[in-house]
């Protein structure tokens, strides 16, 4: 007894440290469940407060009614493509700076760390400009009801004018993870979502002297939120004693570095964008069954968000330590951390998948009172259940991949995956063989499955071993 509470104290400790972040670590040396320990859990506690204010704010708009909760799926799916550039930009520079601060070179990391926030700037500028120029076009083209096109477009233009917040977010986060400083990226997470929370009800239904702005105000509590937490980036990256720091870098354009992140995230932005592309068209597809079906699905990804983005927190972990032991010429280190990293969320997945079986009901009820709504998220959920546990693995192998500068290989599967398997499939089952909704559900299924069978199969093949960065 008193062996097993010693334990349990030691990983507790292990756990606190973890949390606290306060030094920065050598994770090509330290044991290598410590390493995955000390990055996967601030990594994981990130995405859980992420996903849960993801639930928060749609609990709020669902009190709006289906064309509210419709809105803002709309709207997410469209977001992806920020989401996806951001991402890209970030794995792409993260790549580049976890090989260096393997390699023991930190300087150089901070000249990386530079140039990516010039590059993000830009990028988040081009797009907030489309974005308020076209929101309404594409909502017309995704299929949204007369009442979301009259009352609701509050929303998504908010939401794309502060888009160049969003790229900042996911890219110095992004940074701090390559580094090892995942607790940082949590505390910086942490508070965008508290801020977030907290706005959220106060705008969307006034307060006092503040009006209701509806579902707007969701969007403006967002941007307040994240701009917050994109101040506080700055101010960490300028303190000494880190990883890397912007406090003594010239502050000059280097196009070489900026040319070689654009080349990398190519891959990246590639594999996202054909990933939430084809989430928009799914979304798409969905909708052409109504508004209310289209509700069902929404709070029902929302749900697979809340479990899936802790599981993206491993899988964060898992690129991290693939970048910094290639750095560190430590090759069958950094092949044990991906699988090590894939089997734990592997299991994780089984018990998401569990749970979502069971009582799926019990979880949409809480965010909507309407039945059909709740039937065809419960389908969704149930369906799409059934590929979490292969998808845990699958997810890691494809960020080890872009933790290894490797981004063309996941861009390829993504495409064949995606592109002509899931869609084709969704719209054939979906429409064609008039399966309605319940179609699409199980092209998702089929397609996490053959995305994971190929992941293992290229990644046994061990070339992105050897992929210069």
């Amino acid at each position: 007894m008193n062996s097993l509470m010693k334990k349990f104290l030691v990983t507790l400790n292990l756990a606190l440290t973890a949390i606290r972040g306060k030094e920065p670590l050598d994770y090509t040396t330290m044991s290598l469940k410590r390493s995955i320990l000390f990055l996967a859990l601030p990594m994981m506690l990130e995405l859980i407060f992420e996903s849960v204010f993801a639930l928060v704010d749609i609990f709020f708009v669902g009190k709006l009614g289906a064309d509210a909760v419709a809105t803002v799926g709309i709207t997410e799916s469209l977001m992806t493509i920020v989401y996806a550039v951001s991402l890209g930009i970030g794995v792409a520079a993260s790549a580049i700076v976890s090989r260096r601060i393997g390699e023991k070179r930190s300087k150089e990391a901070s000249h990386v760390a530079l140039q990516t926030l010039y590059l993000s700037f830009i990028v988040g500028l081009l797009i907030a400009v489309l974005g308020i120029c076209l929101h309404r076009t594409i909502f017309q083209a995704m299929g949204a009801s007369p009442i979301i096109m009259d009352q609701y477009l509050g929303y998504p233009l908010v939401t794309m004018a502060t888009n160049f917040v969003i790229v900042y977010l996911f890219t110095i986060n992004a940074l701090f993870r390559a580094a090892g400083e995942a607790a940082v990226a949590m505390r910086v997470l942490w508070m965008a979502n508290l801020i977030n929370i907290v706005l959220d009800p106060i705008l969307i239904f006034g307060f006092g002297p503040i009006p209701a702005l509806g579902i707007t105000g969701a969007a403006v509590a967002t941007a307040i939120g994240r701009g917050i937490a994109v101040i506080y980036q700055f101010y960490i990256f300028y303190k000494p004693g880190r990883q890397f720091s912007m406090r003594h870098v010239p502050f000059r354009l280097r196009p070489k570095v900026i040319n070689q992140i654009l080349k990398l995230s190519f891959g990246t932005i590639g594999q996202n964008l054909i990933a939430t592309s084809s989430w928009i068209i799914m979304m798409r597809i969905v909708a052409y069954f109504g508004s209310q079906v289209l509700a069902g699905y929404t709070i029902a990804i929302r749900l697979l968000l809340f479990f899936l983005l802790p599981a993206w927190g491993l899988s964060n972990a898992a690129s991290t330590l693939v970048g910094q032991n290639l750095g560190a010429g430590h090759l069958r280190r950094a092949e044990q951390s991906a699988w090590f990293i894939g089997f734990i969320n592997v299991g994780l997945m089984l018990l998401v998948s569990t749970v979502f079986w069971l009582f799926p009901s019990l979880f949409l009820s809480f965010f909507s009172k309407e039945s059909q709504v709740i039937a065809i998220g419960t389908l969704a959920l149930r369906i799409i259940a059934i590929g979490l546990p292969v998808y845990g693995l699958g997810m890691v192998l494809v960020r080890a991949f872009n933790g290894a500068g490797d981004t063309l290989s996941p861009t390829l599967l993504f495409l064949f995956v995606f592109w002509f398997v899931e869609l084709p499939l969704a719209y054939f089952l979906a429409v064609g063989m008039e399966w309605q909704a319940k179609g699409a559900f199980w092209a998702i299924v089929s397609s996490d499955f053959l995305l994971t069978v190929l992941s293992v199969w290229l990644f046994k093949k061990g070339r992105w071993k050897h992929r210069r960065v």
